[in-house]
């Protein structure tokens, strides 16, 4: 593993989702203006329904922006591409593949040599710890187990951005802090650009170098938080919970505005 030599810029200018309805539209997303620093951990944090999953899916090129535009560089996003990879809760993993075979899948989408493939698959495994279990199917594995080889298969490709779509929301709380540890070991080896979406605010302290905090009906960010505290972060760190505490505050502050709109 190396890191990238040169890992592009995100830019949003404008952005926003409205989706058309047969009785009336409904506003996913306002417009908003971002930029993510090349090799910055960003976490979307936010309830349900605030627009979370909708900025991943147009950043991933699955949906497309009613206003606004997207660029990776200096490249306008219209369509997915092996430049962003999207992981999801479920990791999205083939059942009728193993594991190697289920890491190899995109590169053989690109149509990289099987040799090649192969080694490259195998350097990805051994990274997420999975060596011995290449020839296991899915369903003999953990559910930490599974999103380690979700997490190979897109590191496989070498992305410059990793879009995580709530990926550890299945999980229970210890294999969750090491799959934090695992995530964070492999982006401080790989400086890939990760945007990580969680309604858990721990978690977001816990892994971002920025917390961007959403509101519902509609979506919007209120909020762009620096998180300058040293890693490895523990959960139980004072200084992270005092964080913590600050961004619940802003997300009750928000939930309340909201329902004094409702009224």
């Amino acid at each position: 593993m190396t890191k990238a030599d040169s890992v592009p810029p995100l830019r949003l200018r404008g952005v926003s989702k409205t989706y058309t309805g047969s009785s009336r539209d409904v506003e996913a997303l306002l417009p908003l203006d971002l930029d993510v620093a090349p090799g910055e951990f960003v976490c979307l944090l936010g309830p349900s329904g605030c627009g979370k999953s909708t900025l991943l899916n147009l950043i991933a090129g699955l949906d497309q922006p009613t206003t606004g535009e997207i660029f990776v560089g200096d490249r306008r996003v219209t369509a997915p591409g092996p430049d962003r990879v999207l992981i999801f809760q479920d990791g999205a993993l083939f059942p009728w593949l193993t594991v190697q075979g289920n890491v190899e899948f995109g590169l053989r989408q690109l149509g990289v040599p099987r040799a090649e493939r192969t080694r490259i698959a195998q350097q990805w495994i051994e990274a997420v710890h999975l060596a011995g279990f290449e020839r296991s199917f899915i369903h003999e594995l953990s559910g930490g187990m599974r999103q380690r080889v979700a997490l190979a298969r897109a590191l496989a490709i070498n992305p410059a951005i990793l879009l995580m779509d709530e990926p550890f929301a299945a999980l229970d709380a210890m294999t969750r802090e090491r799959m934090h540890a695992e995530l964070t070991r492999i982006w401080q080896a790989t400086a890939k650009t990760i945007l990580f979406v969680t309604h858990n605010v721990r978690e977001a302290v816990a892994l971002g170098d920025r917390v961007l905090v959403m509101a519902p009906r509609p979506g919007r960010l209120i909020a762009d938080c620096r998180v300058t505290l040293p890693r490895p972060r523990s959960l139980e760190d004072f200084a992270l919970l005092e964080q913590v505490r600050q961004l619940t505050a802003c997300l009750r502050a928000a939930s309340a505005d909201n329902g004094k709109d409702a009224l």
